[in-house]
């Protein structure tokens, strides 16, 4: 099931949710330092930033993907079967 955020972030146009991801990262990084510094009142802040971080990646992975020609997406397949093959030869 999407949650909210996820759909908020379908609603962004791609320039906005770049820069939505760059601010998010920076507020991250700022908020992981002061965890160390001083200690955070409330440090599950730090794993919800975290998520929405990667549910911006997501979008923009997937809005990627949607608009890739298909013979990008027939290389990518390719990529990922010889990967596959590597790991199971290990």
């Amino acid at each position: 099931m999407a949650t909210k955020k996820f759909i908020e972030l379908q609603e962004f146009a791609t320039d906005d949710l770049v820069g939505e991801l760059t601010e998010t990262e920076a507020q991250y990084r700022k908020l992981r330092f002061d965890h160390a510094v001083k200690g955070l009142d409330d440090p599950m802040t730090i794993r919800e930033v975290r998520r929405d971080i990667a549910r911006m990646k997501t979008e923009l992975r997937r809005r990627e993907l949607a608009d890739a020609t298909p013979e990008d997406l027939s290389q990518r397949s390719k990529t990922r079967k010889r990967r596959r093959r590597q790991r199971q030869g290990k």
